[in-house]
C-alpha cells in the first residue's frame, strides 16, 4: 500500500491548482523586487518514487533594468558537481513573464497571482557527464515573506511524473 502511494501521491501534484485561486494572498509575489540582488536557495530532487537523489545550494544573483530581470544561478550539489544557469525574464504584462535560458527549449511563459507565480517550460536536464533529458516543467513559486519564497517544481516526460524540485529560496 505504501508503495502505491508514493506512486500515485506525485501524481496530484500541482494539478489541480490554478494561479487565479491565489489572487489576493500576501504577500505579494514580485519577480523584480524577490529575486533583484543576492539570493541562496535550498534544493532537493525527489524521484517520481519519491526517493530523495539529489540536494543542492545555489548562489543567485538577479538585476532589474526595469523591463528584463537577469538571474544569474550557481548551483553546488551534494556530490560537488557545479552548474550554471542563466535566466532572463521579460515582463510582458503586469502579471505575466516571458523566460529565456540555454538549457531551456524556446520560451518559459509564466504568470503571477497574490503570492505565487506558475510557470511552464522545456528544458534539457543534464544527466551524468555526456547526455542530458528533455523534461516539461511545471514550475510555482510561493512568496512567504519578504525574505522567503518557496518552490515545487513537478517535471514530467511523456506525460509521466519523472521527479519534484524543491527549493527554498532565502533574501
Amino acid at each position: 500500500m505504501r508503495a502505491m502511494l508514493a506512486v500515485l501521491l506525485p501524481l496530484c501534484g500541482c494539478a489541480s491548482m490554478t494561479i487565479d485561486q491565489f489572487a489576493g494572498a500576501k504577500p505579494e509575489m514580485r519577480l523584480e523586487e524577490y529575486f533583484n540582488g543576492h539570493s541562496t536557495a535550498y534544493g532537493l530532487f525527489f524521484d517520481r518514487t519519491a526517493d530523495l537523489r539529489r540536494q543542492f545550494k545555489v548562489e543567485m544573483n538577479g538585476k532589474w533594468d526595469g523591463t528584463v530581470l537577469h538571474l544569474d544561478e550557481d548551483f553546488t550539489y551534494d556530490d560537488g558537481e557545479k552548474q550554471q544557469r542563466r535566466w532572463t525574464f521579460r515582463k510582458t504584462s503586469d502579471t505575466t513573464w516571458v523566460g529565456t535560458a540555454p538549457d531551456v527549449i524556446g520560451e518559459a511563459h509564466g504568470k503571477m497571482s497574490g503570492n505565487a507565480y506558475e510557470m511552464h517550460y522545456t528544458a534539457d536536464v543534464k544527466r551524468g557527464a555526456d547526455s542530458s533529458i528533455r523534461l516539461d516543467f511545471d514550475d510555482w513559486l510561493f512568496r512567504e515573506s519578504d525574505s522567503v519564497v518557496m518552490n515545487n517544481a513537478r517535471a514530467t516526460k511523456f506525460g509521466l511524473d519523472v521527479g519534484q524540485v524543491q527549493l527554498v529560496f532565502v533574501k
